[in-house]
């Protein structure tokens, strides 16, 4: 097959089929794979944003953009402009361990949740080598002919060919809310505007209703959507993680600037040498700042996605995981979540609640040539096998379903007789019908009758089955049939459905009650079904709110009824978006499990997306979190995942705050009253470095199952108390070591700061397992490799003063006694935090979100 023309793309979009076709060098059969790759190979993947190369290189350009490393950097230099060759060389290494360090934990963890992410990739239905294929969307060329359904995002910018009541939401492209229809155009118009070309679809937009089939005539950079490409490859909106994040980084940079002054003030005006006094005051800054932070963030984050991913949920965006422990309400269908979601026919049944044929007939005949996607009631219908009814009749069109009109209908014709079927919801189905069928005869359907027919439905509600109203109508030869047709009906009779419950569903909705996740459910069922199904898996016995009493509530209204309330029915996915904007007001975390095109608002509107592996696409691109399989036991999994996740991280914020504020603060002081540093810049920059080595093991921690009872939340105004608390402590100690060095030991500058190097590293590394745990430390187990950590931190720490390492890095050997004095003050200071830090202390939802419980 030959290569498409030099510039297709205007004879694509503005020549008749015929010509378009010859200008991709294309056939409606599309291409075989051979010639898609070498197309590929010349156009390149079809990828709005072209990735970014050298991710691991710019990574490590981030760590070492650091203000902090740049400045310790640029005292290496310096020092060895001085001919501190030792000096420069020593803190050289640390901050070089230091940044390879947390770039490979970090790097490593990403591509880890890259890989997770790869899973969920979209995919398109391509026509290669005549048949349909399923293919990662990034492998689509020029000339590929591609298949689009209700819920397909588009892949690449196309010429429909073929449609059938297509409706395209474009609103990424050009603003309106309203979907677009499209259809084929032979010769199409000349048109100022891609986007308003009745005959294309673009990337960027999605599919509402119709099916179609179209030619692919731009991909990647070359589609409409390439000038706006960045938006793509955006990173998602900030979540309340990340925002906490930054409040802390704003506290600890107020901390660090104030010590920092103060520390450099008081060194210049007692006379030390400034370019030694400014050494020490960045190291003091290092001391300070959890540099650390990103990396445990990211590996912490990262080993929950992984660890998620084992129990089948995969986390699109790792800052979600947090959003997810935090979720207070979970919102969600109850079809496929409290039931299986796999339907079986009953049985059909005529206007007087009788047995009868009729209806499964004209239901099969609707399901055989329904286009859009299946629904389970389809599928149940087809697998029940009530043919006769079907036999002989073709395909003519079909009015695709809404969620407005809540029907389906299709036109058959037999034998040159056209026949237009219709079913769906009774109350919508009904309001079109005026006659009915009972037995071999018609009659009129007055409003008695309809009002019966009615409480018929209702009544199998209330009995768990599930219902749709099935009617017909002969319709005359027309080119096109709209919904404007679906008047005069015969009302058939109603197919009824059974749908089991899932099994354990109530223990998994108890489970999650008692951990601070209530579910509420948001169906667009008849109320006493909704009811029923509450009833069974303990949601209740109140009535379900309807649509109709939704749209009657103001906003405010509504998100105090939406509080007590546990279920809705018969509402919209509108509606659904009120409700949850609603309850978003009233200040509750919340999540929203979606499956369905029209989720996808409410799915970005919520706290946390939740979608499944075989949802359509616009709701998958639409969640934070997808699930592999529809299973609130897999999802509370997950929840208590992104608790124990977030719950580390705060282990290692509480510990490098509180244990680091408390040093720092003490060697400023040190500075008022020492005729040398406390520590030398070298010195404060290892204790740093070996602390934060020991601290990179929180990740792996095991997490106490009280901290993960309850959704947890930032709380910066906690933290800070936290550390203003023990960090006193930690300096109260650390007098006492000044004290006995100065006093006991007569200690000498150089004893002095090996000394306390010594007590500080091993206190600072001890504390982690009484903070680590609202308990007593004794009784939570700490993970193994925080332990080996700590302990090999702790050696080193007392064997460092004895190598032959320790002329370089200023350390004389202790005496005997100092060490057992150190023995001593750990043991007591660990007493004396374990007494004081369960008091201050409290994981808690934050004053600032409004607690509330079911």
């Amino acid at each position: 097959m030959n290569d498409a023309r030099e510039d297709p793309r205007a004879a694509a979009v503005a020549a008749p089929i015929a010509a378009a076709w010859s200008a991709l060098a294309s056939t409606p059969q599309g291409l075989d794979s051979a010639e898609a790759e070498r197309r590929l190979a010349r156009h390149g993947p079809n990828e709005a944003a072209p990735r970014r190369r050298g991710a691991a290189a710019l990574a490590l350009l981030a760590f070492l953009g650091n203000p902090l490393v740049l400045i310790l950097l640029l005292a290496a230099a310096v020092s060895a402009l001085l001919r501190e060759f030792a000096e420069a060389a020593i803190i050289a290494v640390i901050v070089a361990l230091s940044v390879l360090l947390n770039f490979f934990l970090s790097y490593r963890s990403q591509r880890a949740a890259e890989r997770l992410r790869e899973e969920i990739a979209p995919t398109a239905c391509v026509r290669r080598d005549g048949a349909w294929r399923e293919l990662p969307r990034h492998r689509l060329v020029p000339g590929d002919v591609i298949r689009l359904g209700a819920g397909d995002r588009v892949p690449a910018d196309a010429r429909l060919f073929d449609a059938r009541g297509l409706y395209v939401q474009q609103a990424a492209l050009t603003g309106e809310s309203a979907p677009a229809e499209k259809a084929p155009a032979d010769a199409p118009p000349p048109t100022t505007a891609l986007a308003e070309a009745r005959h294309v679809v673009l990337l960027g937009t999605s599919v509402v209703v119709g099916t179609a089939q179209a030619v692919v005539f731009a991909t990647g950079r070359a589609t409409a959507f390439g000038d706006v490409a960045e938006l793509l490859s955006a990173r998602p909106p900030e979540t309340e993680f990340e925002r906490g994040l930054v409040r802390f980084a704003g506290l600890i940079m107020r901390t660090v600037v104030f010590l920092v002054l103060a520390t450099l003030l008081i060194a210049l005006a007692r006379g030390r040498e400034p370019f030694e006094s400014l050494m020490f005051a960045v190291a003091l800054a290092v001391g300070l700042t959890p540099e650390f932070l990103p990396m445990i963030v990211t590996v912490t984050l990262a080993r929950g996605a992984v660890r998620m991913a084992r129990r089948r949920v995969i986390v699109k965006h790792l800052a979600a995981i947090e959003d997810f422990g935090s979720m207070q309400l979970l919102l969600c269908d109850k079809t496929a979540t409290l039931t299986t979601g796999e339907m079986r026919v009953e049985e059909g049944l005529d206007i007087d609640g009788h047995a009868a044929r009729r209806p499964l007939e004209f239901a099969y005949l609707n399901s055989l040539y329904e286009s859009g996607i299946r629904s389970p009631f389809d599928a149940a219908i087809l697998a029940h096998g009530d043919v006769a009814g079907a036999e002989g009749y073709g395909k003519v069109d079909e009015i695709p379903f809404d969620f407005e009109r809540r029907r389906l209908s299709v036109v058959a014709a037999r034998a040159g007789a056209r026949i237009l079927v219709t079913k769906g919801a009774p109350a919508h189905v009904l309001a079109c019908c005026t006659a009915c069928e009972r037995g071999d005869r018609r009659e009129p359907l007055d409003e008695a009758l309809r009002a019966r027919c009615l409480r018929l439905a209702e009544d199998c509600g209330r009995r768990g089955l599930r219902v749709l109203a099935v009617a017909w109508r002969d319709v005359p030869a027309q080119p096109a049939y709209r919904v404007e047709d679906e008047t005069g009906l015969v009302f058939a009779g109603f197919v009824t459905f059974a749908d089991p419950l899932v099994p354990g569903i109530a223990a998994t909705l108890a489970a999650l009650r008692r951990d601070g996740v209530q579910v509420k459910i948001l169906s667009g069922d008849d109320a006493p079904l909704v009811q029923r199904v509450c009833e069974q898996v303990g949601l209740g016995t109140q009535p379900a709110v309807t649509g109709v009493e939704v749209d009657r509530l103001g906003d405010a209204a509504l998100g105090r009824a939406a509080e007590r309330a546990t279920a809705f029915a018969r509402v919209s996915p509108a509606q659904k978006h009120r409700i949850l904007l609603a309850l978003k007001a009233r200040r509750h975390v919340i999540g929203f499990l979606g499956d369905g095109v029209n989720d996808a608002p409410s799915l970005h509107a919520a706290d946390v997306g939740i979608s499944v592996a075989n949802a359509v696409d616009v709701a998958k691109d639409s969640a934070d979190i997808v699930l592999r399989e529809r299973d609130l036991g897999v999802l509370h999994d997950g929840v208590l995942e992104g608790r124990r996740a977030f719950a580390n991280v705060m282990k290692y914020l509480l510990m490098a705050t509180s244990s680091n504020f408390g040093n720092m603060a003490s060697m400023a002081a040190g500075m008022l009253f020492l005729p040398f540093l406390p520590m030398t810049p070298v010195q404060i920059l290892l204790n740093n470095f070996l602390y934060d080595i020991a601290q990179a093991t929180l990740p792996t921690d095991t997490v106490d199952a009280s901290a993960i009872r309850r959704p947890q939340r930032w709380n910066v105004a906690q933290i800070r108390n936290f550390m203003l608390a023990i960090g006193p402590i930690s300096s109260l100690y650390d007098f006492l070591t000044f004290y006995v060095l100065l006093a006991v030991f007569g200690a000498s500058a150089p004893l002095f700061q090996s000394g306390w190097f010594v007590e500080s590293l091993t206190t600072q590394t001890l504390v982690v397992f009484v903070i680590r745990t609202l308990g007593k430390a004794r009784r939570s187990r700490p993970g193994t490799p925080l332990i080996l950590a700590s302990a090999a931190v702790v050696c080193l720490a007392w064997l460092l003063p004895l190598t032959p390492l320790a002329p370089a890095l200023g350390f004389v050997r202790p005496p005997a006694g100092y060490y057992a004095f150190v023995a001593a003050a750990a043991a007591t200071y660990l007493a004396l935090v374990a007494a004081v830090h369960r008091r201050v202390l409290a994981w808690r939802v934050p004053a600032r979100r409004r607690r509330w419980r079911p």
